[in-house]
């Protein structure tokens, strides 16, 4: 289930409520648009308008939990925007949504994706939240992570991984990456094997996302068999692997999928 909140200064943002067995799931926006031009998802093009204040970003959970009459129990920073970009904000709507006061959620159901703003990642890591951190990664190597996330030059890998690895150790938390699988781009079996020797060691996970149809994107989704070769080669090689359901992707909620939108009416 989607949702569009305007907010007062006309700007519009999405976040998406999602059912399972456990409980309702809230994928929030952090920021009107997002400034860091990743190539495949819809959030970016349109660039940074602002970011959210806490209070607006606290306002979706609570927006939907009255529309629905239900809790949210979970809560997911992997709406439009880059959370990190917007650090103080979410910290402090972190502090909201986990007191006892507001919506009483433990860290522990609570997820944050970044797309890997290294200095960012190391302050969280000496917050000792116990949020899950999960880690947009895409590729193996830098020269195809630059060539899908301009982020990469500033932070390449060889900045990114240890200050994962820092992150485990500081928290003791698993990290989680995130990898959409673009065919003929990242789904190769030589990309498998990079990403195995690139995580080795780690304890992390891998979600691995077929990718969503974005508007403007010449990507397209590898095929659901490429994709279980990727999976069965990563597990071969030692790296914890699931493929994510796709979700919503029937109505432009799926990852990579929201966006700035207009309010009618």
């Amino acid at each position: 289930m989607k949702y569009l909140f305007r907010l007062p200064d006309g700007n519009c943002i999405e976040s998406v409520v999602m059912r399972y067995h456990y409980g309702n799931s809230i994928c929030v926006s952090s920021e009107v648009g997002c400034a860091m031009g990743c190539r495949f998802c819809a959030s970016t093009q349109n660039g940074l308008a602002r970011r959210l204040t806490a209070g607006e970003i606290a306002a979706q959970v609570y927006g939907a939990a009255a529309d629905l009459g239900e809790k949210m129990s979970h809560i997911v920073l992997m709406g439009i925007g880059e959370p990190l970009d917007n650090y103080e904000n979410v910290l402090q709507f972190l502090g909201i949504i986990s007191s006892p006061e507001g919506l009483n959620v433990g860290m522990r159901n609570i997820s944050l994706s970044t797309c890997g703003l290294v200095p960012q990642i190391e302050r969280l890591a000496g917050e000792k939240l116990g949020l899950t951190l999960s880690v947009s990664l895409h590729a193996p190597n830098n020269a195809l992570r630059s060539s899908m996330m301009p982020v990469n030059d500033a932070f390449p890998l060889e900045v990114l991984i240890p200050a994962c690895r820092a992150y485990q150790k500081t928290t003791g938390r698993r990290i989680s990456f995130e990898y959409a699988m673009v065919k003929g781009v990242n789904d190769t079996q030589s990309c498998a094997q990079q990403l195995a020797k690139l995580l080795r060691g780690m304890g992390a996970h891998v979600n691995l996302i077929p990718i969503n149809p974005v508007d403007g994107s010449a990507y397209t989704a590898s095929d659901a068999a490429n994709v279980e070769q990727f999976r069965s080669q990563l597990e071969h090689l030692g790296v914890n692997a699931t493929v994510r359901r796709r979700l919503g992707v029937d109505i432009s909620a799926a990852c990579g999928q929201l966006r700035q939108e207009e309010a009618g009416g």
